[in-house]
């Protein structure tokens, strides 16, 4: 299998390719605004590529609850960043956005993937991205970003998952987005409770039937505090073991905070992989 992300051709037979996380916003559920500074940003995203980041991830609005943020000001935080990060870096660049418009800014700035935590509810975006040839990240969510969802309710949360990720991957096949530009990301915690969320993290191998790159987003997750009984800024460990869990069971990109330890997961877990 591979993954296509601009120019840059993966082979994720058993090597996972590592994104580093990039929040241009105040108020970040991790980072609570450590990297809103544009030279924090910076500084930020030089420590990923030497990290070993396969790719970077710039988001201008958080996914949880908050203050709204308008399309205006969405562009002003994240079209200069990627500008800014395609003069400096020789990684594809991904923006994480619901807007179509802001994506269309981004893949003009240097952007070459469009990660949708909305599942493509803007009817432009898959023709936007489309249009670049960018790639895409397809993500379940129940209800809509910024939306609470506390009591999440699924007959059967995996069935569910991997029947809407189907159905949106066609959609993009359908947009002109060939497979190996498609990644499916069954969105823990986002309008799952924890509980949810491990067993969508054991269902990976599901996830993987599908024929598609299999994104996995449990970086510092709400879930992986629970079960550890710990703050947000702790979970390091247990991020760590949903990595190469989530590996184990297919997912070939994995969306980090700490690059250098998901990268130092991922490569062992390729060896071990390429050893069976």
């Amino acid at each position: 299998m591979h993954l296509e992300l601009g120019t840059t051709r993966f082979d994720i037979t058993h090597r996972a390719v590592v994104m580093g996380i990039l929040n241009r916003t105040p108020d970040s559920f991790y980072d609570q605004g450590a990297y809103y500074d544009f030279d924090a940003f910076l500084r930020k995203a030089e420590q990923l590529v030497a990290d070993g980041a396969d790719f970077l991830d710039v988001g201008g609005v958080k996914a949880g609850p908050g203050e709204e943020v308008t399309e205006a000001e969405e562009l002003d935080r994240v079209v200069p960043a990627v500008q800014a990060l395609a003069a400096r870096f020789d990684v594809p660049l991904s923006v994480d956005t619901w807007r179509a418009s802001v994506a269309r800014a981004c893949f003009e700035a240097g952007a070459v993937v469009g990660n949708d935590i909305s599942g493509f509810a803007d009817p432009d975006y898959l023709p936007a991205c489309a249009a670049a040839g960018a790639s895409v990240v397809a993500t379940h969510i129940r209800l809509r970003p910024r939306v609470p969802d506390p009591d999440p309710h699924y007959d059967d949360v995996v069935q569910t998952v991997c029947d809407f990720l189907a159905e949106r991957a066609k959609r993009a096949r359908d947009a002109g987005i060939p497979a190996e530009r498609i990644m499916v990301d069954a969105g823990l915690d986002l309008g799952k409770t924890e509980a949810q969320s491990l067993v969508l993290l054991r269902a990976s191998d599901r996830l993987a039937e599908l024929g598609y790159p299999v994104f996995l987003s449990a970086s510092n997750k709400r879930f992986l505090w629970a079960l550890l009984d710990v703050d947000r800024s702790s979970a390091g460990e247990g991020t760590m073991a949903a990595h190469a869990i989530g590996i184990a069971l297919g997912c070939r990109v994995l969306r980090a905070h700490d690059v250098r330890n998901g990268r130092r997961v991922a490569d062992v877990m390729a060896a071990v992989l390429a050893a069976a």
